[in-house]
């Protein structure tokens, strides 16, 4: 098995990727950033971040995996998982969500640290004047989280103390 390796990608490239690869999903129609990971010099995978698809989740603090496609490699979509959350934690996000179909398990999500919190029942959103195609992929969903913590924040400023020989001794006045 050839080793995993991160590498930065451009959002065309990604979405290149997911419209030759992804079993069920075209590629998203845009996106903020990507990750790609290789194996053996070969591209294996990608994770493609966006802004939240949900109106009410879009509030510039939470940003949605919308698409992580892979060829298949071991643990490929779990690293893919870990460093855009790096990624969106470094950027100042403070929440990740995406996405799976309901018969999808999420172990890769699990063991990237996010949790399933929602059932999502598909909705029609085609309306005379605006009508839309069929859903990419029809049928119920389940919506996964995860806090982030900015690694690139300072530690708190630990208690400063006098030297030992002028702090004051301890009295029972």
């Amino acid at each position: 098995m050839a080793r995993l390796c991160l590498t930065p990608i451009r959002l065309r490239a990604a979405r290149a990727f997911v419209g030759a690869h992804h079993r069920h999903a075209r590629p998203p129609q845009g996106g903020l950033f990507a990750v790609g990971v290789t194996a053996g010099g070969e591209l294996a995978g990608v994770a493609i971040a966006g802004r939240p698809v949900a109106r009410p989740l879009d509030d510039g603090r939470t940003v949605e995996v919308t698409r992580v496609c892979t060829t298949g490699q071991r643990n490929a979509c779990s690293m893919l998982y870990g460093a855009i959350c790096r990624a969106a934690a470094a950027l100042g996000y403070e929440r990740i969500v995406t996405y799976t179909r309901a018969a999808e398990p999420g172990s890769s999500l699990r063991a990237s640290g996010f949790a399933r919190v929602a059932a999502v029942e598909p909705r029609e959103w085609s309306c005379p004047a605006r009508p839309r195609g069929a859903a990419a992929v029809p049928g119920p969903k389940f919506r996964w989280e995860r806090r982030l913590v900015a690694r690139d924040t300072p530690p708190t400023t630990p208690q400063l103390t006098a030297p030992p020989d002028t702090q004051e001794a301890d009295c029972d006045n």
